[in-house]
């Protein structure tokens, strides 16, 4: 969120990045009114309960008529407070309320545009040739017995699965294989919870209030409760209104979780087996860091997800994301897409991770501050996340790319270690 003071500074600037991002501008503009009233309400309230103190302080000194004329004139002014008050709360309600359909400013490198703008800014690997017609996913499931489509709808509805056999051994592996790089790399390994509070998401960045065509998230019935769609709203949750002594930061944390997310709007669009499903298991990084670290942080982030793709041999390039195409909380975002070659007639690239510096966009929403010896009060912290593993995605590339002539899978070396052997051969049928 930004700050109310910034944005009615910044009026301009605000507005030519949300054009930029695609999204309305009215809500500058009422934020800038709600401010200046609540302001005056501020004001207000101060000089009528000052105009109090004053009466009170004469009480002692007056004469019993003059203390029944100032009885009544403390209770008309405490009544004037309690009317201000009133008020006020009607206007930070209808302030925050609109601050929060605001996104983050947006880093000035970024490329303006929709998803057409977003710029490839470096490349690993090439495409795989292959010398036989290659099959997608969906098809290398089925022949292998690795994941079941049919049973997943039967028992949850479109867009479930069940993995079996090697292919639950492959999440499993590839649980392992990230959070150990992570760890590595000086991350806190978290297992969080798969639900959090309404507020909670909307401190993040999710709309859970949207109405049911355009909500991302699933809400539990008669809760304050929604399904997570990623270990970024519980990681960020986690310090929720705590104030960091300077020396504390930055807090690195790999968070595993379940991810639901409803796919609304989404029809049409990648929709075939597991590269754009209901429910997923992902490794999240999440970071809190000072303004001062946060670019740094960003790039380690980024490093890191190219390591882990690096390491299981999977072409790819990095995308820095365009201004139409971020999320409401992100200041700047690299995507990076690995090649698919079951994607299309030829194959293409699909998204398999993102990073996002959110600046204090959610640390302002959820109240996450530090102090210093440096400067008086506190700071927000910024935040920052990157996915170093979304499992269903991360097994779409890997069936893919690994397939044989013979219809098996070789495994990626680094994963071996959990799955016991080297190859994904047919299986037997029984007689």
């Amino acid at each position: 969120m930004l700050d109310a003071g910034y944005i009615r500074d910044n009026l301009d600037a605000v507005k030519k990045n949300c054009e930029h991002r695609g999204v309305p501008t009215v809500a500058i503009d009422r934020v800038d009114a709600f401010e200046a009233e609540r302001k005056r309400l501020v004001q207000l309230r101060s000089e009528t309960a000052a105009k109090q103190n004053e009466l009170s302080k004469g009480f002692q000194k007056a004469t019993p008529a003059e203390r029944e004329t100032l009885k009544a004139q403390s209770t008309r002014l405490k009544d004037e407070v309690a009317t201000i008050d009133a008020e006020l709360k009607i206007i930070e309600g209808d302030l925050l309320s609109n601050l929060l359909q605001i996104p983050n400013m947006t880093h000035p490198d970024a490329p303006v545009g929709g998803e057409a703008a977003n710029k490839v800014v470096s490349r690993f690997g090439e495409p795989r040739k292959f010398d036989f017609k290659p099959k997608d996913h969906v098809a290398l499931c089925e022949s292998l017995d690795l994941c079941d489509f049919e049973a997943g709808t039967k028992v949850a509805g479109q867009k479930f699965y069940f993995l079996k056999n090697e292919g639950a051994l492959l999440e499993i592996a590839l649980v392992q294989y990230a959070m150990q790089k992570c760890v590595q790399k000086g991350f806190t390994p978290i297992i969080t919870p798969d639900l959090a509070k309404v507020d909670v998401l909307e401190g993040i960045g999710f709309m859970p209030r949207d109405n049911v065509e355009t909500r991302q998230v699933y809400t539990v019935a008669d809760t304050d409760l929604c399904l997570i769609a990623t270990a970024e709203i519980t990681l960020g949750g986690m310090h929720r209104d705590q104030i960091f002594e300077e020396s504390d930061l930055s807090k690195r944390y790999v968070g595993l979780s379940h991810c639901f997310r409803t796919e609304a709007g989404a029809a049409g669009r990648d929709t075939r087996g597991l590269y754009r499903v209901h429910q997923f298991t992902k490794v999240e990084m999440f970071a809190y860091t000072t303004p001062e670290e946060s670019e740094a942080m960003h790039r380690e982030i980024l490093a890191i997800e190219e390591e882990v793709f690096q390491g299981l041999g999977l072409a790819y390039h990095v995308i820095d994301t365009a201004t139409g195409d971020l999320g409401g909380p992100a200041y700047r975002k690299y995507d990076l897409e690995a090649w698919m070659p079951g994607r299309g007639e030829n194959g293409a690239y699909g998204e398999v991770t993102s990073t996002s510096n959110c600046t204090d966009y959610q640390a302002r929403r959820l109240g996450v501050r530090y102090k210093s010896t440096k400067f008086k009060g506190t700071r927000f912290a910024y935040t920052l996340n990157g996915t170093a593993i979304s499992c269903a995605r991360a097994i779409v590339a890997i069936l893919e790319n690994y397939q044989n002539a013979d219809g098996t899978i070789t495994i990626p070396e680094v994963l071996r270690p959990w799955i016991g052997k080297d190859v994904i051969t047919t299986k037997k049928v029984a007689k």
